[in-house]
């Protein structure tokens, strides 16, 4: 295949991760080192960057800067959430993104993101396909929901799974304090999978852990769920319980909608908002057994949390990243990068493949049911045994006046 010569292009969409910027500076840093690629610009928020002609020129920042990137939480390109309609149903949005492709010879284009991004990194390609415009375009996987199709796992799970077990660990530590008798409920993100709300389970590896775990998986009954808990509450006084946000009855409704709040706020896809679940189930819980609950709502500090970054997660971002790039200058577009996990004689191994982003987008990856207890609240060794390796290892981080150092870009604009 003839080498392409041209600039690449990155943008980052969805909800951010502690180790997204791992994945971008896998991208930069392999870019960089690339002769065929000439420029190395990102989109700043992402698909509306492009649209809106808001890119900047990362090869005008300065190295340090670039590898304070793989310590730095959140979308440092910044974010954003839209949806591209199909191009046979309107194709303006992409006309303007090829023309601003063409602007700045963009060859290569490289879309960070989960469900809806892969979607629309998807239909960017096949666009790029009606046209006579050669442009490779890559999906690099992100998501701390761990609901992407056909791969193992996403970079930014096993940051999110850490934060959430030791919070949970350390939760169930304090509780014990008081003897008097006390209720938590803790909640945790997760719309129809519930791989975050399980990662709780890890909290047993240092304390009792949380008496009940409830994933989306299976419907909850209100009626058994206080049975469980009567039992509970003859043999314990202080009990921690962990819940995934998109919990929902035999009839498809979310339990953080019963009583509180029934008005939903719906994202650009359709999605409504969910939360409010712990205080909602506090409350119930309050009503009918007078009992003292606290409800925690864990919020976006499942997915900002870089302080308790897994080393594994972050190094696997970065070699997402990479392998796209690798992967695009061999001649590959329309493909994603996905995990396999591999037991090699040292154990756990993630190796990376190629998947075709039709195969991907809006897809969901929920938990296996036989990886969540016969009762149907908690999670069984299946799920601890799958989870443990990811969140492995601690990051190097730089501080500065006792506070983490995190990347500051200039954003330079790119030039034509």
């Amino acid at each position: 295949m003839s080498e392409l010569r041209g600039a690449c292009l990155i943008g980052q969409s969805g909800g951010p991760t502690a180790v997204i910027n791992a994945s971008a500076y896998g991208v930069i840093k392999t870019a960089l080192e690339q002769d065929c690629i000439t420029k190395v610009l990102a989109a700043q928020h992402g698909i509306r960057g492009v649209l809106e002609d808001d890119i900047i020129d990362m090869g005008k920042e300065d190295e340090e800067t670039l590898r304070l990137m793989m310590s730095t939480p959140a979308s440092l390109i910044r974010s954003c959430r839209y949806k591209l309609k199909p191009y046979t149903e309107d194709d303006t949005d992409y006309k303007r993104i090829l023309e601003i492709f063409k602007k700045y010879n963009v060859r290569y284009f490289f879309y960070n993101g989960g469900n809806d991004s892969m979607d629309t990194c998807n239909k960017i390609s096949e666009y790029l396909k009606t046209q006579d415009y050669e442009c490779r375009v890559m999906g690099i996987p992100k998501t701390i929901d761990n609901d992407l199709f056909d791969t193992d796992h996403c970079p930014g799970f096993g940051s999110a799974a850490k934060y959430i077990a030791v919070s949970t660990a350390e939760v169930v530590k304090d509780v014990h304090v008081y003897d008097k008798e006390a209720i938590v409920i803790i909640e945790a993100m997760g719309r129809h999978a519930g791989w975050l709300a399980g990662a709780a389970c890890l909290a047993k590896l240092s304390c009792e852990g949380p008496m009940f775990i409830y994933l989306p998986e299976v419907d909850f009954d209100m009626d058994k769920f206080f049975a469980d808990l009567e039992e509970c509450r003859k043999h314990h006084k202080r009990i921690v319980i962990v819940m995934s946000e998109g919990i929902h009855d035999k009839d498809g409704k979310f339990i953080s909608e019963y009583g509180i709040n029934d008005t939903a706020i719906i994202d650009s896809f359709g999605h409504s908002q969910l939360g409010g679940l712990a205080a909602t189930m506090a409350h119930i819980i309050r009503e009918r057994t007078g009992a003292k609950v606290r409800g925690i709502e864990l919020s976006l500090l499942q997915r900002c949390a870089g302080h308790a970054a897994s080393k594994t997660d972050r190094d696997e971002a970065f070699l997402a990243g990479k392998v796209a790039v690798e992967a695009a200058v061999a001649g590959e577009t329309g493909k994603m990068v996905a995990f396999e996990r591999k037991n090699g004689e040292n154990g756990y191994e993630c190796v990376t493949k190629l998947v075709d982003l039709s195969e991907v987008a809006n897809l969901e990856k929920c938990v296996p049911r036989d990886w969540i207890n016969e009762e149907g609240n908690n999670v069984n060794e299946k799920f601890m045994d799958y989870i443990l390796p990811l969140i492995q290892g601690e990051i190097e981080q730089t501080y500065e006046n006792g506070m983490p150092k995190y990347a500051h870009l200039k954003r330079v604009k790119a030039e034509v």
